[in-house]
């Protein structure tokens, strides 16, 4: 935690907003979507499915592949507990459903369902596209699947896999959006990105979540910027954006959300 902190005030005196920012592509994406304040009807949906994860105390049993949760060790954990620490926040909820909306992305490919709250907003994002979300526990997995299927979300395909077996079927596919969430190890994100660099084109976009996650987890975000296929990159600190438009110069940017 401390660790983050410091990270974060870092952050603040390095990055900035729209002003300074001379590629008309990032331009855009900051001003048009990134700090867009359109009231989209979606972020009811978005929001009325926090509130009933938040207002559920039922509890699941937890089988952690990755680093696991920074506030508790326990297995067994209720679904408020963990939509309130673990879930994606209201605002970075309505944040990819902007992203998703402003690419029209189409397919996606998500490496950790966990409750399905950002699943949900890249559905509502693009309702059109076809999502794959890849959760190690079984019972996270099947939790998030129910919903999606109470909620009547079409082209959700929830599968129960550890990651390294799953994105070894994934990577001779192509993705407009791959978002990286739910295994903070450096090694594992290293070999994630590097196997799924097959899958992109020119318009890709990969999102990694909890880039100041620990040490090591900004290590192998610094290791992905410098990667050749790797053009733009855009640091929110809790999320870092990949681009590999060839059009583009290299080049990194610290922008405050």
């Amino acid at each position: 935690m401390l660790y983050q902190i410091l990270q974060y005030i870092k952050f603040l005196f390095k990055s900035t907003n729209q002003h300074g920012i001379h590629s008309p592509f990032v331009y855009n994406l900051v001003i048009q979507c990134l700090y867009d304040k359109t009231h989209y009807p979606a972020y009811k949906a978005i929001a009325a499915y926090r509130k009933d994860l938040l207002n559920n105390q039922s509890k699941i049993k937890i089988k952690d592949l990755g680093f696991g949760s920074h506030k508790t060790k326990s297995n067994n954990r209720s679904v408020s507990s963990m939509a309130k620490h673990a879930g994606s926040t209201f605002k970075r909820a309505k944040l990819m459903y902007r992203i998703t909306h402003y690419f029209n992305s189409n397919p996606i490919l998500e490496l950790g369902t966990s409750l399905g709250i950002a699943t949900q907003a890249m559905h509502l994002g693009n309702p059109n596209a076809s999502i794959t979300t890849v959760e190690g526990c079984p019972n996270l997995s099947e939790f998030s699947k129910a919903n999606f299927e109470k909620l009547g979300y079409q082209n959700i395909s929830v599968i129960n896999k550890d990651f390294k077996s799953a994105i070894s079927e994934f990577k001779s596919k192509t993705y407009d959006l791959i978002f990286f969430d739910g295994n903070h190890q450096k090694e594992s994100t290293l070999q994630y990105f590097n196997t799924l660099l097959t899958t992109t084109h020119n318009d890709s976009l990969f999102i990694f979540d909890d880039i100041y996650w620990s040490k090591e987890m900004t290590e192998a975000w610094e290791i992905i910027k410098q990667h050749p296929k790797v053009t733009v990159t855009i640091d929110t600190f809790f999320w870092g954006l990949v681009f590999f438009r060839q059009e583009q110069h290299k080049e990194h940017f610290k922008i405050r959300v």
